[in-house]
């Protein structure tokens, strides 16, 4: 069954992206669309402040691409020598609070060791913070895209955590969306499921999927990769099919492919064989 994938492409020297690569290994035919652009911004003030880590408690990354940032600030000879010398060293006599296991891979490719990459949401890193930081420390860095949740700085501070942001990458809805999507309908017709990663997502693709959906919106089996995109959704009158138990590829595909399933046999149950025959039956 065919399946749209809302998010952005893994780094194509890191191999294919795992989310299409895992539900195509359930034996559903998975298409990726980048729905998000980014644009990254104060990289100089981005720099000094990475550069002094003696003024900071830790780091805290939420996102891939603010650990992108990081590596745009680390392209100079002169600041990569430094970062392997000395810096990277320093920042690792602390904790480095992470979401999810992408961001921790990411982290990883600097030489910082993640904390809380399990942990799956904002929400429930806070937590972990909480639990393991004094008030009387220095300020914890984030560095953060223009599109934030408040979950996060909101549970520090109610809670005494000294905490510094620094909008380091604007987020935009991608330049071809629209195009990508209306290009996806015509020539592979309605999915049988569509994945979305983020609020954004939700906010830049759902007027386009109603309007090339049309009646057929009801019949298509949406899913989310964690609970805030799935309370966005929600928020936006869809009805969410299931949610990954944890932000990963393999969480998601097991939850959609569980669905789909269930699909395929409701449709077998009413129709018999010629479901897997009749070209009106949409995705199959």
């Amino acid at each position: 069954m065919r399946i749209l994938v809302l998010k952005e492409p893994r780094d194509e020297e890191s191999g294919p992206d795992p989310y299409v690569k895992e539900l195509e290994s359930h034996g559903h035919k998975a298409t990726l669309i980048p729905v998000l652009s980014f644009k990254f911004v104060s990289l100089n003030t981005f720099s000094d402040k990475l550069f002094q880590p003696e003024k900071y408690g830790g780091l805290i990354f939420t996102s891939p691409r603010a650990v992108e940032a990081v590596k745009m600030c680390l392209e100079a000879e002169e600041r990569r020598g430094e970062w392997n010398k000395s810096i990277k060293d320093k920042w690792n006599t602390k904790y480095i609070y992470v979401v999810g296991k992408a961001t921790a891979a990411s982290v990883q490719s600097l030489g910082l060791k993640p904390l809380g990459e399990d942990t799956g949401t904002a929400d429930v890193l806070s937590r972990l913070i909480i639990e393991r930081e004094d008030t009387n420390i220095p300020p914890l860095f984030f560095p953060c895209g223009s599109i934030k949740r408040e979950v996060l700085p909101m549970a520090l501070r109610e809670n005494g955590v000294p905490l510094e942001t620094l909008t380091v990458y604007q987020t935009a809805e991608h330049p071809d969306l629209e195009k990508n999507l209306k290009n996806y309908f015509t020539e592979q017709g309605t999915p049988a499921s569509i994945a979305f990663f983020s609020p954004s997502g939700v906010n830049f693709c759902l007027e386009a999927v109603q309007r090339l959906s049309g009646e057929e919106l009801t019949e298509i089996k949406f899913a989310a990769i964690g609970p805030t995109t799935r309370d966005a959704m929600t928020a936006e009158g869809l009805c969410v099919s299931c949610t990954a138990e944890k932000p990963t590829a393999e969480h998601l595909a097991a939850a959609i492919a569980k669905v789909l399933a269930k699909v395929l046999y409701i449709l077998y149950c009413s129709h018999g064989s010629e479901v897997f025959t009749h070209s009106a039956v949409i995705s199959l």
